[in-house]
């Protein structure tokens, strides 16, 4: 449903609102599913259980009220962390296309200026840039918009490139409109998420400044994977 709405938004800034309010919902959603599965599992195992003959009265009713208590679990929570958000961490915000995303700075490579040192490669997908010559690396550059949005990006993103996020010491790199100051996020200010059968590379949203934080490793990991899978000669 959300793929169509997209299609049938004509005002592109329509757009980037409506794919920021999927990824907030889609973060929202898998957490609650989290919390109601933690609290629902005791009640399943309990009732599988056979009742004995004469229950004690002193041990039975502490036992329903704790299972039927509706409780916040913040186990789920804490094991989708990765190692980096154990603590506060540093953040530089980033726009694509209008939409606000956030890369962890233990985890950003660097940021270079998009210029004619761009190589681009005939034949390639039209998420794929080029290649970006470096003095100490080259670096294959996604058209993120079209990776991110998945093919509906608003028309002619590119033109508004001006950046380059690498990610870690990957290959790969995130061309992006405008680049703002670094901040420092406290993990409890992340809505994380314990499930990535969908955008894998969304570790989570910061609610208060309306962006996506990136999951770094997991979005060069999908990158690599569809350079393997589509037998593209990159290099």
């Amino acid at each position: 449903m959300a793929d169509k709405k997209m299609t049938q938004l004509a005002d592109p800034q329509a757009a980037i609102a409506s794919y920021l309010d999927d990824l907030l919902h889609t973060a929202t959603e898998q957490a609650n599913q989290q919390d109601t599965q933690a609290v629902a599992k005791p009640v399943v195992a309990i009732a599988s259980q056979p009742l004995p003959a004469k229950p004690e009265p002193a041990i039975a009713a502490p036992l329903l009220q704790a299972v039927t208590a509706p409780q916040r679990s913040p186990i789920a929570g804490l094991q989708a962390r990765p190692e980096w958000a154990e603590k506060p961490f540093e953040c530089l915000i980033f726009t694509v296309a209008g939409l606000q995303l956030a890369v962890p700075l233990v985890l950003l490579g660097g940021v270079h200026r998009i210029d004619d040192n761009v190589r681009s490669m005939p034949g390639s997908p039209s998420w794929y840039m080029g290649i970006r010559s470096g003095r100490d690396k080259n670096l294959r550059v996604v058209d993120s918009a079209e990776w991110i949005m998945a093919g509906r990006a608003p028309a002619n993103a590119r033109a508004s490139y001006r950046f380059v996020i690498h990610l870690n010491n990957s290959d790969w790199g995130l061309a992006c409109d405008n680049v703002a100051q670094s901040f420092t996020l406290n993990p409890q200010q992340v809505r994380w998420r314990t499930s990535r059968s969908q955008r894998p590379w969304l570790a989570g949203t910061v609610i208060e400044q309306m962006c996506a934080l990136l999951d770094v490793q997991s979005m060069a990991n999908l990158l690599a994977r569809a350079e393997r899978e589509q037998h593209l000669d990159l290099s």
